[in-house]
């Protein structure tokens, strides 16, 4: 009876060690992910501490602040649609974002642009993204950019995590990795 009580003790021992090592390498592969993506350096300004709150309008009208994103992951791109890279850049953002339905991953596309009339034309099929409105240029200011697109991967506890210049390819696996290891 004492044998059969050790191996059963030395089984549990063994398979909480594996699950112990197996999500240790699951988060492993998702930062890695993120590296994958190859994140420019997060802006001194903004690297340490929460990320500039902002309080910006949706197509509806409703306001949405970062604040209130968080508890979620969130992908923060500020775009224009006269800016020929963000036109370049919003079809994976797209297919990123009806990936990422039904989960707790944020996408929020800011747009400079001057009007919703720029905008909703631009996303004349509608858009499954979380687009706002800034066009005082305000936000982005916030988070020390003037050009665009650019993309600032937030963490669950609002931290900016991984700052991207320039056009990506947001409909990779990796993405959503990376997007899933700021939980």
């Amino acid at each position: 009876m004492l044998a059969v009580g050790v191996t059963v003790a030395g089984v549990a021992i063994v398979g909480v060690q594996f699950f112990l090592a197996a999500g240790e390498g699951l988060a492993r592969t998702r930062a890695a992910a993120c590296e994958a993506l190859h994140p420019d350096p997060v802006p001194a300004a903004i690297a340490k501490g929460e990320a500039p709150d902002f309080e910006l309008k949706d197509a509806d009208g409703k306001t949405i602040t970062l604040r209130s994103q968080r508890g979620h992951p969130v992908l923060l791109n500020f775009w224009a649609t006269w800016c020929p890279p963000c036109a370049e850049e919003m079809p994976s953002m797209e297919r990123l974002a009806a990936a990422l339905e039904g989960s707790d991953i944020r996408t929020l596309a800011v747009s400079v642009d001057e009007n919703w009339d720029l905008v909703k034309k631009f996303f004349a099929r509608g858009t499954r993204l979380g687009v706002l409105l800034d066009p005082s240029r305000d936000v982005p200011k916030r988070f020390t950019t003037e050009k665009f697109p650019e993309t600032f991967l937030i963490d669950a506890q609002g931290r900016v995590r991984h700052y991207f210049i320039s056009t990506r390819d947001w409909s990779k696996p990796e993405v959503i990795a990376c997007l899933e290891s700021l939980r």
